[in-house]
């Protein structure tokens, strides 16, 4: 059962498309053009091209690719932004156009400043755009993968688990060393390089941040890096 994920995009266009065609190129490799292609949220914020980000991924599925598009806490960030309410999970002090957050760039992607009232930034948003943040999925399973944008709070059915937890969480299950129902894929957290703690594996490797947007393949529960030159085994330990 194979399957791809990208990290948080956070505005990076261009590296969308190159995370894209690596993984075009895996697929000519193996044959398989059905797998489904999971990107882990953060789609949002502190990139140069948010707008164009979630134009492309609109029109990806509409054309029938497979792909699937989860929510992270940038683009509820986002969403609320429109509808002119905070997040009520940001950290007290913060709003979505602190320098931190990098709403603003969002915002200027659209050809908008970003000190207009909520009712004109909304009403400039296209609406198919506000449709597609405000319907993004929180996970995805498949197989023995749980792919979500931040994590999941351990020992809690997936049922019962908040979006808050899914969109936002981190030390409760960073810290976890314990085995989960699945192997967690998830972004959120930046590292380095993609991370395989065993129990879960993070690709968040901070393209916000002129880092890399990382691009894998999963096949059962072995996962590779695809890069330029091919595939390279992610093992736990790995970090």
């Amino acid at each position: 059962m194979r399957s791809y994920a990208i990290g948080d995009i956070h505005g990076q266009l261009d590296k969308l498309h190159a995370a894209h065609a690596r993984i075009m190129a895996d697929r000519a490799r193996t044959g398989d053009a059905e797998a489904p292609v999971i990107h882990l949220g953060d789609l949002v914020d502190r990139g140069p091209d948010s707008c164009g980000v979630i134009d492309h991924l609109v029109k990806g599925q509409l054309s029938g690719q497979p792909w699937i598009v989860l929510k992270g806490n940038h683009d509820r960030m986002f969403g609320y932004h429109l509808d002119g309410r905070r997040d009520p999970a940001l950290r007290a002090g913060l709003t979505y156009l602190d320098p931190r957050i990098g709403g603003r760039r969002t915002l200027q992607s659209y050809g908008l400043d970003p000190e207009l009232p909520a009712p004109r930034v909304a009403a400039a948003v296209p609406q198919a755009h506000r449709d597609f943040i405000a319907s993004l999925p929180l996970y995805h399973r498949m197989g023995e993968v749980l792919y979500v944008h931040a994590g999941i709070r351990p020992g809690v059915a997936l049922d019962d688990q908040t979006e808050d937890d899914l969109v936002w969480i981190r030390a409760p299950f960073l810290d976890f060393t314990g085995a989960h129902p699945w192997l967690v894929i998830h972004g959120h957290t930046t590292c380095k390089t993609p991370e395989h703690h065993g129990n879960r594996i993070d690709i968040d490797t901070g393209a916000g941040y002129d880092g890399p947007l990382t691009a894998i393949v999963v096949e059962g529960r072995e996962v590779f890096v695809l890069t330029d030159e091919g595939r390279v085994p992610l093992r736990p330990g790995a970090a």
